[in-house]
């Protein structure tokens, strides 16, 4: 029912997305039981971030403005700067992204 994948704008390296396959727009309009299932779907990709990348905790976010897709920001931090989403993008090469994606995979076996 979901899937998680790298943000190609990430805000701090290992910034997650994580979406509903259904096409809906806010995520307050989803059915609660998806929600629910959605931030279980969410919680060991969180996990797996935070070993992949040593921050205090990862962030959780809804913002809902980039896209028309509900979607959740899953963002290691170590301070609430890390979750500025006015701040500059990080770029990263395809090797590097894959890289990222490489060591959050690890991290969930």
């Amino acid at each position: 029912n979901f899937l998680a994948f790298l943000d190609v704008f990430p805000i701090v390296k290992g910034h997650v997305l994580v979406i509903p396959k259904v096409n809906i727009d806010k995520f307050y309009h989803l059915d609660d039981a998806l929600i629910a299932q959605w931030l279980v779907f969410a919680k060991p990709i969180a996990n797996a971030i935070e070993k992949a990348f040593p921050c205090k905790r990862v962030g959780l976010s809804i913002v809902g403005i980039e896209v028309p897709h509900a979607h959740i920001h899953l963002i290691p931090i170590n301070n609430v700067e890390d979750m500025n989403f006015s701040k500059p993008k990080l770029k990263f090469t395809e090797q590097e992204f894959k890289e990222i994606q490489d060591s959050i995979i690890k991290a969930l076996l």
